[in-house]
């Protein structure tokens, strides 16, 4: 992996905002880095921002296990194991520029669904689709947050923030293993997630001061705006 500082200390500073984001609401953190990392360092995914989803899913649930919608969960899990082997068998199979395409549709198509869609109702059906779709998205483009924040929306902040984080320590777990698996796991790539691990976490815990005073309803629109303008950038880069 060709890595430069320039791209290191790009992608330090999307870590961090997308962590503090996620810190804040939930989710998000790879709607900011992902795209970000396609960018400035197309080879580290999906395996860095996974290594990063594992240490900032352990912060969030530590914080609002007592929020955790234990009965969901479960279905959630179980759709997200065949999820993660569709996703593990997408990456196995494309190259680098065919993986930004992807990054970038998936960005686009749940950005426009965060917009678009109505409430969902929370049923067992509903949560293991979800789960479903979670796992490949989160395996082959390392944006497996959305389709549960969709679920979860109208939600209590503490229930979304710890239920996602659960899926997300799951998954992450789970990805990484069928990644290593197929042999889509590269030293650099593992070491650049663990390198920005500390960033991530830091930028969890900022992200708790903003719990009580953020208004969801104006950051959550930013994230997308910013994910649609990024992800639409790094489409077109692997189109040319």
């Amino acid at each position: 992996m060709d890595v430069t500082i320039g791209a290191v200390v790009v992608a330090a500073i999307a870590t961090i905002a997308g962590a503090t984001i996620q810190g804040a609401i939930g989710f998000g953190m790879n709607l900011v880095t992902v795209p970000v990392l396609a960018l400035a360092l197309p080879e580290a995914l999906p395996v860095a921002v996974i290594v990063l989803g594992f240490g900032i899913a352990v912060s969030m649930l530590r914080h609002e296990h007592h929020a955790l919608d234990r009965a969901g969960i479960g279905w959630i899990l179980v759709g997200r194991i065949p999820g993660t082997v569709c996703g593990a068998l997408i990456v196995a199979t494309v190259s680098i520029s065919a993986l930004q395409g992807v990054v970038a549709v998936v960005v686009l198509v749940l950005v426009a669904a965060s917009l678009l869609v109505p409430p969902l109702p929370v049923t067992r059906g509903t949560q293991l689709t979800a789960g479903a779709v979670s796992g490949v998205t989160g395996t082959a483009a390392g944006i497996g947050g959305p389709p549960l924040a969709l679920l979860y929306q109208h939600h209590p902040g503490p229930t979304i923030r710890s239920t996602l984080a659960a899926a997300f320590l799951f998954g992450t777990l789970l990805s990484f293993v069928t990644l290593a698996i197929v042999g889509e796991v590269g030293v650099d790539q593992l070491l650049l997630g663990i390198g920005l691990t500390p960033l991530a976490l830091l930028g969890s815990v900022a992200g708790r001061r903003f719990h009580d005073q953020l208004d969801r309803g104006w950051l959550r629109p930013s994230v997308l705006i910013f994910a649609a303008i990024a992800a639409a950038t790094v489409l077109v880069d692997a189109l040319t």
